[in-house]
């Protein structure tokens, strides 16, 4: 699979560049990125795969839609990962990661003066990457980036609804307390802490999803 493809449409799907319900076009697609259908539709079968897009016949690819139901069940889920990920983190954790994620805290909170949804959705993809190379289990991080797609999509929506301060201080005190807790290395306080504070995040998401906009 040509993955420079796939990251890119991926990409342009988490970020609502193509929305949801969008009808695709291979032939498009194909002619942007000067490759035969062949090595696309691999690159569309892996998204389906994904849950990402649905595959119609004779009528193109389809961006899947954004369903709240859905995507709680998958946070669901999302919620016991995230404690495997986080007891892992603790056991395993180097004072590189830990430094990691001082600067990441950094970062974050220079983004309250300026509203880039992007950026502050860099930093959460950065925490995670520090939290699952820590933990040093690819299986489990390749299955937690899986989920984590299905429900980035819903967080962004959010981000650009709901007010910028209290996302950017959401993610930075997340880093604060989730490092503060890995120093420590306790793997169970950990765990716990990872699923609180999703938990919260979950809170969060539905609070401003269900918000009827005046």
């Amino acid at each position: 699979m040509n993955l420079d493809i796939y990251n890119q449409i991926r990409d342009r799907i988490l970020f609502l560049e193509y929305q949801s319900g969008q009808i695709l076009n291979e032939k498009v697609l194909a002619d942007e990125f000067g490759v035969s259908r062949t090595p696309l539709r691999e690159v569309l079968y892996r998204l389906e795969w994904e849950q990402l897009v649905r595959i119609l016949p004779r009528s193109g690819t389809m961006v899947t839609e954004i369903e709240f139901h859905k995507m709680m069940n998958v946070f669901q889920v999302r919620l016991e990962v995230e404690a495997l990920a986080g007891r892992l983190a603790a056991e395993l954790i180097l004072p590189n990661h830990l430094e990691s994620m001082e600067q990441l805290e950094r970062d974050c909170e220079a983004l309250i003066d300026q509203r880039n949804l992007k950026g502050l959705a860099m930093i959460d993809f950065a925490l995670r990457g520090i939290l699952y190379d820590a933990g040093n289990n690819p299986v489990l991080r390749d299955i937690s980036n899986q989920l984590y797609n299905l429900t980035f999509r819903i967080w962004f929506v959010i981000m650009g609804r709901g007010d910028w301060t209290e996302e950017v201080l959401a993610l930075a005190n997340e880093i604060r307390a989730i490092r503060s807790i890995l120093a420590r290395r306790n793997p169970i306080e950990a765990g716990e802490a990872r699923k609180s504070l999703l938990l919260r995040h979950v809170e969060r998401i539905k609070r401003k999803f269900l918000e009827v906009p005046a």
